[in-house]
């Protein structure tokens, strides 16, 4: 049950692990290369599912992919992307598993190319959070032309489960926009 005098955003009031994430991670900006490469394979992970459930798996994807450690996934065999696909720790859907070693591997090659992941994502906002200023959830779009955008250029590099919304809802989690509602104490804190 929800508490409906509480200010936080609605989507987060079914659990204290949402909360938490809410009020700790989500819409706060993120530059770090390799935390970035977390969260778009884990948003990738949920396509198709609620957030929570991979909230909830969240450090058994981090202990079978190496902490998201893109030089050692960039490695891995067919072999230990079966076996991983088959743990019950993550979702167990064999192409979503074999996407984060392809993207491992694009962003190595990003990287190697000179660009930082982190540089190569923020500059689709001009490398400043869009506050979107949303006062209720139907102001929250799904995705963007910019998410659009992003998502092509990101499978133009060889990366996979990064459609438009996955994409959009990593600009979210990642801070790029801010859709914290007005109202939610949170959103002060990851306004531009």
């Amino acid at each position: 049950m929800t508490d409906s005098a509480d200010p936080r955003c609605s989507w987060c009031l079914g659990s204290e692990l949402y909360k938490h994430y809410h009020d700790t991670e989500w819409g706060r900006p993120c530059h770090d290369s390799v935390r970035l490469f977390e969260m778009i394979n884990l948003e990738g992970a949920q396509a198709g599912l609620s957030w929570i459930t991979i909230l909830n798996k969240r450090e058994g994807y981090r202990k079978l992919f190496n902490h998201f450690d893109p030089e050692k996934i960039a490695r891995y065999t067919d072999a230990k992307l079966l076996k991983i696909a088959g743990n019950p720790a993550i979702v167990r859907h064999k192409q979503k598993v074999t996407a984060v070693r392809s993207n491992a591997r694009a962003w190595l090659a990003l990287r190697d190319s000179g660009q930082e992941f982190s540089d190569y994502v923020w500059r689709y906002v001009d490398h400043k959070t869009i506050d979107n200023a949303c006062k209720s959830m139907a102001d929250v779009p799904g995705s963007t032309p910019v998410s659009t955008q992003m998502s092509k250029d990101l499978k133009k590099l060889g990366f996979s489960f990064v459609g438009a919304t996955t994409c959009y809802a990593f600009m979210q989690a990642a801070g790029l926009v801010n859709d914290h509602m007005v109202s939610c104490p949170a959103y002060a804190g990851c306004k531009a």
